[in-house]
Parts: structure tokens; sequence; C-alpha cells
């Protein structure tokens, strides 16, 4: 009989209040969520549903009000800020829809920066490490270029190899598709499940494209997971 994978993101139990309409209390519910060692999962849903919410709480961004948020076996509420982000740092990785670099930089020296949260790599290991991943997403020769001067599918794919620079056990993307032209999109998308794999990297991401999200081996509907109740249960 086979072991089960170990955990790379537990929730239990989770509720956090987003805010207030009328007597009304906005609430994020989540009573129990698993993602497994270098599991794919996509978050699907209409706006407003909780998606980036959740990424938000998985990546120690927001506190929960009640409940318990591990990754990796750590409890986030334990964590101290300084040692949240030093963690952050080491353990996930980001992908964003607006690309997030930085404009005065060049490819190479974007994915560099964002090496300088983790441990992985130190001093020339780092620039070795940022070339190669440039490499393997198609950019080789575009190491010195700034981001003004790249596609917005180059962009998108500097973004790719910054956020798994570190060998992060998870990679946390909102709407990593959603500026891409559908053809971009498509090979974008590919790209990240291929990273994920020889990384062996757990993913959790957002996409408003069913048909993407159907090619992950595992989609998760939030609608639900934002509810409105009294103010007082808000509360609680």
């Amino acid at each position: 009989m086979m072991e089960p994978q170990p955990l790379t993101v537990t929730i239990q139990n989770c509720r956090l209040r987003l805010g207030t309409v009328g007597d009304e209390a906005i609430v994020f519910r989540l009573d129990d969520f698993r993602l497994r060692h270098s599991e794919h999962a996509a978050l699907t849903g209409p706006s407003g549903c909780g998606k980036s919410t959740l990424l938000n709480l998985v990546s120690g961004l927001r506190q929960p009000d009640n409940g318990e948020i591990s990754v990796q076996g750590t409890d986030l509420r334990k964590l101290s800020p300084a040692s949240l982000d030093t963690f952050r740092g080491r353990t996930m990785g980001f992908i964003f829809q607006s690309f997030n670099l930085l404009d005065s930089f060049s490819a190479l020296e974007n994915v560099m920066i964002g090496m300088r949260f983790g441990r992985a790599y130190h001093g020339a290991e780092q620039q070795r490490r940022a070339t190669a991943l440039l490499d393997r997403v198609g950019l080789l020769r575009r190491l010195h270029t700034r981001p003004g001067r790249l596609s917005v599918g180059e962009r998108q794919r500097v973004a790719i190899a910054r956020a798994i620079a570190n060998r992060p056990a998870l990679l946390l993307a909102d709407e990593p598709t959603g500026a891409l032209d559908p053809t971009t999109a498509e090979d974008v998308f590919a790209l990240i499940r291929e990273i994920c794999r020889e990384e062996q990297c757990a993913l959790m991401l957002v996409t408003h494209d069913l048909d993407l999200a159907a090619k992950l081996p595992r989609q998760i509907d939030c609608r639900g997971f934002v509810t409105h109740v009294p103010s007082l249960e808000g509360k609680s």
C-alpha cells in the first residue's frame, strides 16, 4: 500500500471577516482544505467569491480571525512578522496577472532580486541559477533587456522564472494568464505546469478560464467561501 503524500497546505476552521453590509458581515469561511506535495489545483469561481483571499491567507499576507493555516507543517499564525517574511521567501513563489517586475532592472536582475529573499543560492550561484531559468523559459537572448522592452508574454515568463528561483515548495499564481491573448495564455499556462512538475512544486492557480482549469488534475470551485452572516455571528 502506497504511503500518502505529505501535505503542503492545511487549512482548518478558517474565518476572516472581510467587511460589513448593513446588518450583515461578509465572512470568508473554509472549514477544511488540504493540498498535497506537488499537487496542482485550479481555483475557480466568479469575482468576489474568495479565490484571491484564499491565496492571501495561504501566503500569510492576510491573517485569519480564527482557524489554522499551515504550510509545510508550519502554522503561519505562530510566526512573527519578520519570521513570516523569511518563511514566505524561502517556501513560496508568486506569479501575478500584472507581472510586478521592476522596470529599472533587466530580466536577469529581476530574477536575482527575487532570490535575495531565499536561502538556496548565494553570490555567483544566484546568477547561474537565474540565467538557467531564463534559458528554460526561452529568454536566454533577453537576459539584459528591461521589462518595458519585453512583450507581455515575455514579461510573464520572467515572472515565472523569478517565482521558482528559490525552489519553493508552493507556487501561488493569481490570474497569471489574465493579461495575455489566448495563444500566449495557453503557452504560459503550459510552461507553469511543466516547470512546477520539474521543480516538484505544489501549485494553487486562480483562473476564470474554465478550459485552462480543466487541464489541472484538481479544480476547486470557490463559490460559497464568502458568505453574508448576521454581524454578531461575523464577530465570532
